[in-house]
């Protein structure tokens, strides 16, 4: 099964967050951290410990273009792994943890002031059709991160492509480099 969605944009900020974002309300409430998350995740270690439980992945160096985001589940071939797609970048090793039964690709700046009202306005925004929000069954999954671009409508178009396999039991994640920058600017031209 593949999701696709077309016209994703990162709010000028140079990051796109992938997870639970219920899961990531429950992680600020059990660390008892401000509504300024930005802040807690970049002056402490409080960000490491999110991507190391699981709870978010985030992907720097994200360019300020307008992105297809693709989900692909169940052994699909990736759509960046098929013939005439231009591949850049392929990241393993990255988990994450379901317990709300819905995964979203979001932005930086809802961290800057995650409080109920600004997650529950997120919530609803995002039920509007074209958002990147699937539906999941609750677990835990490993997370392969393509980047590149797809030929849409006989143009290329940057893409991300999260590949999740669902894991039954939990296993030590190794050290993953969260800095790495996915940057794709010039290369789908």
């Amino acid at each position: 099964m593949r999701y696709e969605f077309s016209e994703v944009l990162n709010d000028q900020v140079d990051y796109f967050l992938l997870g639970d974002i219920q899961l990531l309300e429950q992680f600020k409430q059990q660390h008892q951290l401000p509504d300024d998350l930005a802040r807690a995740f970049t002056s402490g270690d409080s960000g490491d410990q999110a991507v190391r439980e699981g709870v978010i992945l985030p992907l720097a160096g994200i360019d300020n273009l307008p992105y297809r985001i693709l989900f692909t589940l169940d052994g699909h071939t990736p759509a960046l792994l098929e013939p005439g797609s231009r591949l850049k970048h392929r990241r393993d090793g990255h988990r994450l943890r379901v317990e709300h039964r819905g995964l979203m690709l979001f932005t930086w700046r809802i961290l800057q002031h995650f409080t109920n009202k600004t997650l529950g306005d997120l919530l609803a925004r995002y039920q509007e059709p074209g958002r990147p929000l699937i539906a999941l069954d609750n677990g835990e999954y490993d997370v392969q991160v393509l980047a590149g671009a797809l030929v849409r409508d006989g143009l290329y178009e940057p893409a991300f492509e999260f590949v999740l396999r669902k894991v039954h039991r939990r296993e030590p994640v190794a050290e993953v480099d969260i800095s790495y920058r996915y940057a794709l600017r010039g290369y789908f031209d």
